[in-house]
């Protein structure tokens, strides 16, 4: 039996390997492969070099790149003396242009078309209706053209009385409605609003009128309001008269097909 007295030693452990420092392994985090970098063509000079020199190869003998340059160089150069010709004036415009062709005439028969009873007036064939908005505006600038110049105009608003429409289209020998704004002159047929436009640009419209009497400045109608027409007298306005002899109503012949009259007052 072991002594009691002597000091029982237990055998040592052994020591664990999982503590010690000397033994643990440090290891780095993985990084991910990296992507395999593709060749782009079109980032590569000597690529893009070897391009442009196979398509010169491929293209036909006599093109070139140069050649294309030119050409739009020179289509450039065009349009920018485009735009300055633009930029000319009315007058050498005009000169450049080709005269516009009268309504369903040419320039030659223009000339034949006359008025009968209109030598010693400018009368103009208009609308003062809203309906077609491109039609008011060529009406109302032809008219703004001939009151700029104070001569007296014979509107004859074809709105107002259906017999002018009638008389354009018999004048001008068209079955079909005739496009507004139309101008005689002493009784010669001019043409529509381009014409007049053209000829106002030009100051031809200014020689043509220099023998007209000027009308006194601003120089507006107390009974029709430059309207031109009025209520008939006879009817009120109302397009029947009583008659008493037949003791019923009847038309009256003194008024056209809405009631109304020509302003006595104003119109020649």
């Amino acid at each position: 039996m072991a002594n009691f007295g002597e000091k029982y030693e237990l055998p040592a452990k052994p020591k664990s390997s999982f503590f010690n420092r000397s033994f643990t392994m440090h290891t780095k985090p993985m990084e991910p492969p990296a992507k395999p970098r593709l060749h782009n063509p079109s980032l590569d000079r000597g690529g893009s070099m070897k391009e442009y020199n196979s398509i010169d190869s491929s293209m036909p003998s006599g093109f070139s790149i140069k050649g294309k340059v030119k050409k739009l160089r020179d289509l450039f150069e065009s349009s920018k003396s485009s735009s300055r010709s633009s930029r000319e004036s009315p007058t050498q415009l005009s000169s450049k242009l080709k005269p516009t062709k009268s309504f369903g005439t040419s320039n030659g028969s223009s000339s034949l078309i006359r008025l009968p009873g209109t030598e010693d007036r400018i009368v103009v064939y208009l609308t003062s209706l809203h309906g077609i908005r491109r039609t008011y505006e060529d009406c109302y600038a032809v008219k703004m053209i001939f009151k700029g110049f104070r001569v007296w105009v014979d509107e004859r608003d074809i709105s107002m009385h259906l017999a002018y429409r009638k008389e354009l289209q018999s004048v001008l020998c068209s079955e079909k409605p005739v496009s507004l704004p139309q101008v005689f002159i002493r009784g010669k047929y001019i043409g529509g609003a381009d014409v007049i436009r053209q000829l106002f640009e030009t100051g031809e419209l200014a020689k043509i009128l220099s023998g007209y009497p000027k009308m006194p400045l601003g120089f507006s109608c107390d009974f029709c309001g430059d309207a031109r027409f009025m209520p008939c007298t006879n009817c009120s306005g109302s397009k029947k008269v009583f008659d008493e002899d037949e003791e019923e109503l009847k038309r009256c012949l003194e008024c056209n097909e809405n009631g109304l009259i020509r302003c006595p007052h104003c119109c020649l």
